[in-house]
């Protein structure tokens, strides 16, 4: 094989999105509302790819992910990922959140704390943010110190972290509402 490959499969929550070149997976794509935005995505971010039959590597990441989706708790650590233009930082990053067990989350100052890097929360936040390896590098498992679970990445598609950890049976506390963010800034009023 030369350059990349992609396919588009099949899952409980629609059809995901797998790009990979000999090295190992490169970027995995969680479904959009519709598969032509799915793929659109996948054409943006990697258009030297060409659909193509999945290699061994890539047929196990997408057993794991179908597997996953579906609610069981899959073993993804004989999935090789191409890291390649992945930061070192970011790296460090999403080996640690590989370590967060099933139905557990950990937050940006934890995961920075754990590092080493206990000023660099923020850091920890853009790298989750551009994880390219959804559902294997489960940063989904990476919340906010509010526990917010909206969106995930671009990668994310329309499925959100509470969604996936609800599926590992997880149950964070609830986002905040708009209500509790602005009360805390909202000026005091006039007693009287």
């Amino acid at each position: 094989m030369v350059g990349r490959g992609y396919t588009v499969f099949d899952t409980a929550i629609g059809r995901c999105g797998i790009i990979w070149s000999s090295t190992g997976v490169v970027a995995v794509q969680l479904p959009e509302a519709r598969e032509i935005d799915t793929r659109r995505r996948i054409f943006q971010a990697h258009p030297e790819a060409r659909e193509q039959r999945p290699l061994p590597n890539t047929e196990l990441a997408i057993e794991g992910i179908v597997s996953l989706l579906q609610g069981n708790d899959p073993d993804f650590s004989d999935v090789s990922l191409d890291a390649g233009g992945v930061p070192g930082f970011n790296r460090r990053v999403y080996e640690y959140t590989c370590t967060i067990p099933r139905g557990e989350t950990r937050t940006y100052h934890e995961i920075a704390k754990a590092l080493g890097a206990s000023g660099a929360a923020h850091s920890v936040a853009q790298a989750i943010a551009k994880n390219p390896y959804m559902l294997i590098v489960p940063c989904h498992r990476v919340l906010e110190a509010g526990n917010y679970t909206g969106r995930i990445s671009p990668y994310g598609g329309v499925i959100s972290k509470r969604r996936l950890l609800s599926l590992e049976g997880a149950h964070p506390v609830a986002s905040k509402t708009l209500f509790e963010v602005l009360l805390p800034v909202a000026p005091p009023r006039p007693s009287g």
